[in-house]
Order: C-alpha cells, then structure tokens, then sequence
C-alpha cells in the first residue's frame, strides 16, 4: 500500500458554487515533495490539513474531521471505465490518492500511517454536491456518485507530520466494529435505516454523522 500523489487545489472562481466568494478549490493538483499535514481546527475555522491546499467554502468542508480527503487510483480507474474518459490523480479534490488501499472498506476509527510520522483516521465517506458535479460537467453525478457509494473516505489527522508521493501506508489500527466508511455513507444518504449500527463508532465518526445517528435513534425511540 503506498501513497501515489498528495494533491493541492488553488482557489479558481467558478459560476457554479454559492460558496462565499464564488471560488473552489476542488482543482487539485499533485504537488512535488514534501507536503505538511497538520490539524487544521474546527469546521467553519479550519481549512485543509494540508498545507498549500484551499478550502474555499468553510460552511461544507474542511476542519477536523475533514482535514484530509483519500481516494483510491483502483477507484478512480473503475470510474475512468465508466465515464470513458482519463481521470489525472486529484481530479476529484482528492487530497491523497492510493494504491493498494481498500479505502471503501476501512472501518470508521481506522488508523493508517503514512510515511514514518503521520497518522490519519477515517471519519466518513465524502458526500457529493453540486460543484463536484458541474466540476466534473457530468449530468446526474450526484445520483450516480451516491448510488455506487464508492466515495473515498474524509480523514481526521491523529499525529502531523510530513508525507510525500511514495510513502508507504501502514494500517496501524483497525476497530473490531463493523461500521465501514460505506456503510456510514449509505446510512446518512440513502439508507436511514442503517444510522443505529454506525453508533458502533462512537467518537470516532465524523462528528455531524454522529449527531444524526444519536437524533434518528433518539426519534425512533420516541415514535408510539
């Protein structure tokens, strides 16, 4: 399992996204040596965890359990078949994008090293909007997106450090619960039903999927 490219976006002004400022920084790009990954702070404060990356709509992305966004090069092939088209690594705001890395089926609290320092935990699947989309200029991808749930994995960063293109990747944790980065995904998009057994997690969810999870429980218990 390695690190193939860490990649970095600019902010790009666009007509398509109602983030204040009207910029994304959704183009991502890989970049040379090596990069710092840091926690960034609270979402709606914090940016990236990776340095030189923006984060142009702090309301939606970006802060601690969003400080890093992993997508596996296995993935992006298959959806290369699918589209008929050439996807370059970071081509859907990837922060890292792996080899050999079953980022679909790591488990919420999972634990990986990359390189000799930094660690990084799963939180959650990447949830699709509207600027992917017209991003990607592809008719019904949100839809799409959400229905193959293969969505790469948002990573909260555990121990900073410095990575680079070719740092091995090491999982050094993996919790005995159930509750992967697909199941999570497909229990706050499309399949409610599933938000009880991601509770398995417990702190280690992406903070937002957690409070939905306690709500949807808290309702039920509720209902005559």
């Amino acid at each position: 399992m390695k690190l193939l490219s860490v990649n970095a976006g600019r902010p790009m002004p666009v007509d398509y996204t109602d983030a204040p400022g009207g910029a994304t920084g959704i183009d991502k790009r890989p970049v040379d040596g090596p990069v710092l990954v840091t926690d960034p702070g609270p979402k709606g404060a914090g940016g990236s965890g990776i340095a030189g990356d923006a984060v142009c709509d702090l309301r939606h992305h970006g802060g601690c359990d969003q400080a890093v966004y992993a997508f596996a090069r296995e993935d992006l092939d298959f959806w290369e078949r699918e589209l008929g088209r050439p996807l370059a690594n970071g081509v859907f705001g990837e922060n890292l994008t792996t080899s050999g890395v079953d980022i679909t089926g790591a488990k919420i609290g999972e634990r990986w090293r990359i390189g000799p320092d930094v660690v990084l935990e799963a939180t959650s699947g990447r949830i699709p909007c509207r600027t992917f989309q017209s991003w990607l200029g592809e008719k019904g991808w949100v839809r799409r997106f959400t229905g193959q749930a293969v969505t790469g994995a948002y990573l909260r960063v555990i121990t900073p450090g410095e990575i680079r293109a070719g740092d091995p990747i090491e999982i050094v944790h993996r919790p005995a619960h159930e509750v992967t980065v697909a199941l999570s995904f497909r229990a706050v998009t499309t399949e409610r039903e599933l938000l009880p057994r991601t509770l398995a997690a417990g702190e280690a969810l992406h903070s937002e999927g957690l409070r939905i999870a306690r709500e949807y429980v808290e309702k039920s218990t509720k209902r005559p």
